[in-house]
């Protein structure tokens, strides 16, 4: 890659090696993506795929202590800039897919560009990012297999996003999906995903359960009627939280 600095020095692209010695721990010895099986290479049965959120957002903090995980794309003291930080984020990020040779990878909105001070400075933050991304995937051949939209991580969210019975909350969330349909579609996602992680109201004291599923079958439905629109030929997909306050499925 033709990226300003290398993040993981030292490493090649793994490759298939399944004589390899057995303290050389970066090579794959069982998954060969060039077998074929039943007519198919391996790699077009098993698309895997890099996750944003977990590899490179989530630092390692859980409910009872701070980050553990020391990301230097994130700490290096160049990168005061929250857009500068999330560019070499995503500069790192594609140099890990290529070296590890999967073919595709996966993000949330708020992975990969910072919130602004409102919606529309928020959506030139994610452009700027998707102009970096859209160059990096042509550079190395990566390609987006969904993109969604963070629905959770605001507070603005506490209380769902397309069932929140608050209508500027709606309003918002409806507005962020809107544009990561866009930006997906221009990437060449090949779905898009619901994710309900806090679909619901806060209290079974205040939930009209059948209010919260109208509300989020016109959410649904917007979203439907947008993909039309724009042409994005994308599946749509809901993943399902049955352990959470409220569920897609």
């Amino acid at each position: 890659m033709n990226s300003k600095k290398e993040f993981f020095s030292g490493i090649s692209k793994i490759q298939f090696n399944p004589n390899a010695a057995k303290d050389d721990v970066l090579v794959f010895r069982h998954y060969n993506p060039n077998e074929i099986v039943l007519g198919k290479s391996m790699k077009e049965w098993l698309r895997f795929s890099v996750c944003f959120w977990h590899t490179f957002v989530w630092e390692g903090n859980d409910p009872f202590g701070n980050a553990t995980f020391q990301r230097h794309w994130n700490n290096n003291v160049h990168f005061e800039d929250p857009l500068e930080r999330a560019k070499a984020k995503v500069r790192a990020s594609f140099e890990f897919f290529s070296k590890l040779g999967v073919p595709y990878y996966t993000f949330h909105d708020r992975d990969v560009a910072p919130e602004g001070i409102n919606l529309a400075d928020t959506n030139k933050n994610l452009d700027e990012i998707v102009d970096l991304m859209e160059s990096l995937q042509k550079e190395t051949g990566v390609k987006l297999l969904w993109g969604t939209a963070n629905l959770f991580s605001n507070p603005r969210y506490m209380n769902g996003a397309s069932t929140n019975p608050d209508v500027n909350s709606f309003a918002y969330a409806a507005a962020q999906v809107k544009k990561m349909i866009e930006v997906t579609n221009r990437l060449g996602g090949e779905n898009f995903v619901f994710w309900g992680g806090r679909e619901g109201y806060q209290s079974l004291l205040n939930t009209d359960v059948r209010r919260e599923l109208d509300h989020m079958a016109t959410f649904l439905r917007m979203a439907v009627e947008y993909k039309e629109k724009i042409g994005f030929k994308g599946q749509l997909l809901l993943e399902p939280k049955p352990k959470g306050k409220f569920s897609f499925n």
